[in-house]
């Protein structure tokens, strides 16, 4: 194993012992020195990596982008309906975050209510991934499947409250694992319904008594 290999065995050691302890203990009450011992490392060797608990969390949400984009390349053509784009973007992000499901539920507050982080380096983090987004949808908007009237942090905003509506059922119990993709596709498919441009409107035509137009 190469010096490089061994270097990104360490972070990804590191980042997974977070997941582990950031759902179970909690962000606030999980120490440096606790994560050395679930990676199985020296509490110094953190610190060559990471130098506080925020940048850790930060460093799983940069790869969860690059998740992501590994998924938009991997299982969906770039000419692909914006719909398939869209699933694979929050499907990815759902499998992602919810590999520990405790972890989940604490990624899911910080991103909506991020009062215990960094909110310059999350602000960063949130304009990676709505570039990632506005890319997808200006490519729609240019094809006719998103209306170009609409803001695109508004439509940002749109996909992703349906998204959390659906991770919300998830958590609650209402829905299960394996109904995610049907319901977030419905979910989606009934917006761009509202979302696409209107049709060319045909202009009525009158009929006379004997059913010829006038």
């Amino acid at each position: 194993m190469s010096r490089e290999e061994k270097k990104q065995k360490t972070r990804k050691a590191i980042i997974a012992a977070a997941i582990h302890l950031f759902g179970k203990k909690g962000f606030e009450k999980t120490s440096i020195a606790e994560l050395a011992r679930e990676a199985g490392i020296g509490k110094g060797t953190i610190y060559s990596y990471f130098q506080t608990k925020n940048e850790i969390f930060y460093a799983f949400c940069e790869d969860q982008l690059e998740f992501i984009r590994d998924e938009l390349v991997g299982k969906t053509d770039p000419k692909a309906p914006i719909l398939e784009q869209v699933m694979t973007v929050f499907m990815g992000e759902f499998i992602h975050v919810t590999q520990d499901r405790k972890f989940g539920c604490f990624y899911m507050q910080q991103v909506l209510f991020p009062d215990d982080l960094d909110n310059g380096s999350f602000k960063k983090l949130e304009d990676k991934w709505l570039e990632l987004l506005f890319s997808l949808y200006e490519i729609a908007q240019e094809r006719g499947e998103l209306r170009k009237d609409i803001d695109l942090l508004y439509l940002a905003g749109h996909f992703y409250a349906l998204y959390i509506l659906v991770v919300s059922a998830w958590y609650s119990g209402r829905i299960t694992e394996e109904e995610v993709a049907p319901a977030m596709r419905l979910l989606f498919q009934q917006a761009l319904e509202g979302l696409a441009p209107s049709p060319v409107s045909i202009p009525e035509q009158k009929v006379n008594y004997n059913g010829s137009s006038i």
